[in-house]
């Protein structure tokens, strides 16, 4: 039987994680599971926590919020919720290699006072061009494109209520640093600190940057998910539009 690269990569992933698991704690059981999987799966010990704690897999986590919305478990692009996946600069729906205002899609001469989508202000359109579109189109959405069944990026007031209905702990899944947001319901996810990419690099791993489907109130950046290791909250700030950032999907039930 021929294994392709990323039949390969997904059996190395595998075993990276169960190394990680033994060598962290010597659990008595094992269950691995990926954003496909219907089951919980427990956490390994290396961040302190008990037993208890778990992590909810499947592709969607119902934390019983008042809007009813589904988050997904793992961010766009990835298998397992501790994988960064993919990163998009705001309103692009494909990865690329630099992410700086001379490869955005929505601008001219890698002048971000050259918008030609999603602008409100004259004097940020590219010869005075105004839309006055100021959340994220469906055809624009890296999440509706990439999942499909529904699946969007979440606007600000989607992170709001996560935020508001879910308590957040820092938390090391299978070795890798972010926040486990669990619900009253006893649903959680898992957020990693995937940090960055800005021109060629990834940077500021060690933060939490996610897209919301909702542009700032300064034309030429988006509004954003934010959080980092030791703080315990999660709040709402501002990135470039041109910043390559992950995406956590939310749909319906």
């Amino acid at each position: 039987m021929l294994l392709t690269n990323k039949s390969i990569k997904k059996t190395q992933h595998m075993m990276k994680r169960i190394s990680i698991i033994l060598t962290a704690a010597a659990l008595m059981s094992l269950t691995l599971s990926s954003c496909s999987d219907d089951d919980s799966y427990e956490t390994s010990d290396n961040a302190g926590h008990g037993d208890g704690t778990y992590v909810t897999s499947g592709q969607w986590v119902d934390l019983g919020l008042p809007s009813g919305l589904l988050w997904a478990s793992c961010n766009v692009g990835a298998e397992y919720p501790e994988q960064y996946g993919n990163y998009y600069a705001w309103g692009e729906t494909t990865t690329k290699i630099e992410y700086n205002w001379n490869t955005y899609k929505y601008c001219m001469n890698g002048d971000y006072h050259q918008l030609t989508k999603y602008c409100s202000n004259s004097s940020y359109g590219y010869n005075g061009f105004t839309d006055n579109f100021t959340t994220m189109q469906t055809e624009d959405d890296a999440a509706t494109a990439n999942l499909g069944g529904g699946a969007r990026t979440p606007y600000s007031f989607d992170w709001q209520e996560l935020i508001d209905y879910t308590t957040q702990e820092d938390f090391t899944l299978y070795g890798i640093d972010g926040k486990l947001l669990t619900a009253s319901n006893g649903n959680s996810i898992f957020i990693p600190f995937a940090g960055e990419r800005i021109d060629g690099r990834l940077e500021n791993v060690g933060f939490a940057y996610y897209q919301s489907a909702s542009l700032n109130t300064t034309e030429y950046s988006t509004s954003i998910m934010t959080t980092y290791k030791n703080y315990y909250r999660l709040e709402m700030s501002g990135r470039d539009r041109c910043t390559g950032l992950p995406v956590r999907a939310v749909r319906q039930r």
